[in-house]
């Protein structure tokens, strides 16, 4: 079996300034939006055992999540934080599948 990732660094700066600016400029409000496309960007160039990977997942999709994770952070006094990583992590992989 074989990986591998076909991005450069200069898509990855790019991806990135891209991203930053879009979370800068709408106050945070695009930051899911920001982070699927950088998501995006790294499953197009990442291929596991010949077949290439591909990102579903919407920034609408994801606000609804973060919606969801605001209100149990709170309502846990801050004790769900320690799984918010894993949570974002799960979404990434469910939304993420094989290119046809």
């Amino acid at each position: 079996m074989e990986s591998k990732f076909t991005g450069g660094l200069l898509g990855l700066i790019g991806i990135s300034i891209l991203c930053s600016l879009l979370t800068f400029f709408t106050f945070f409000i695009g930051l899911p939006w920001a982070l699927c496309i950088k998501q995006r960007w790294l499953a197009k160039h990442t291929h596991l055992d010949g077949k290439q990977l591909r990102f579903d997942g919407t920034g609408a999709g994801l606000i609804g999540k973060w919606l969801l994770w605001i209100i149990l952070t709170i309502i846990t006094f801050g004790i769900f934080i320690f799984w918010l990583g894993l949570a974002k992590k799960k979404w990434i992989i469910s939304n993420t599948h094989f290119a046809k």
